[in-house]
This record gives structure tokens, sequence and C-alpha cells, in this order.
């Protein structure tokens, strides 16, 4: 059974960092996109970044500078660094990834969610 399981968010000052993890369990064939979205409080969910298996990235405007998506095919794990934070990157961030199942079934998977909180 596939899981992930995300961590590494909390409440920080603006100015400060965060590094969000998004670790996948259980048997799969490969991962393909991983990304990160967001959803503040009474706003739509938002892509903040995504990773292709071939290592592009590419980031909404808002977090261009400041956020850095990478990942790591070993350990099946992607993360979000986020420097320079201010009070409207406050949300939900949630892990979303599309892994190819055996024998050859594409499927997306969502984390639980974590919460970042920004002060001011």
């Amino acid at each position: 059974q596939v899981q992930l399981v995300e961590s590494g968010g909390g409440l920080v000052q603006a100015g400060g960092s965060l590094r969000l993890s998004c670790a996948v369990s259980g048997s799969i064939r490969s991962i393909n996109t991983m990304g990160w979205y967001r959803q503040a409080p009474g706003k739509q969910r938002e892509l903040v970044a995504a990773v292709t298996s071939g290592g592009s990235a590419n980031y909404a405007d808002s977090v261009k500078g400041r956020f850095t998506i990478s990942r790591d095919n070993a350990k099946k794990t992607q993360y979000l660094q986020m420097n320079n934070l201010k009070p409207e990157d406050t949300a939900v961030y949630y892990c979303d990834v599309d892994l190819r199942l055996w024998p050859a079934t594409d499927k997306e998977y969502w984390g639980q969610g974590t919460q970042v909180t920004v002060s001011s």
C-alpha cells in the first residue's frame, strides 16, 4: 500500500526558513512528477512548485527565488526548502506525487498536508 508522509511544517517568523519533506513508501515502479501545493483559508489550492523525474523544476511566481524544490529518488523523497518566508505563505502545504505502479499504471497521490504559519 502506497503512503505519503509529510513533515517539516510549523510556525516561523517572517524572514525565517522551513524545509518540508515528503516520503513515499510502498511498492512502486517509479516516481514521475513530484510537487507541492498549498491552500490558505478561503482560497483555492495552488501549485507552489513541481519537479519532473528528469529534474526540471517550475515554481509559482510568488515563490520564485525564495523556495527550492528537490528530490532524492533513492530515498523516494522530495523536499521544499522555503527561505525568506512571508505571512502570505501561511497555508496548509500538500505533497503531490505522480507514481507509476506495477505493472504500468500511473496514479496520483496526495499527502495529508502540513501547516506552515508565518508570523509578521
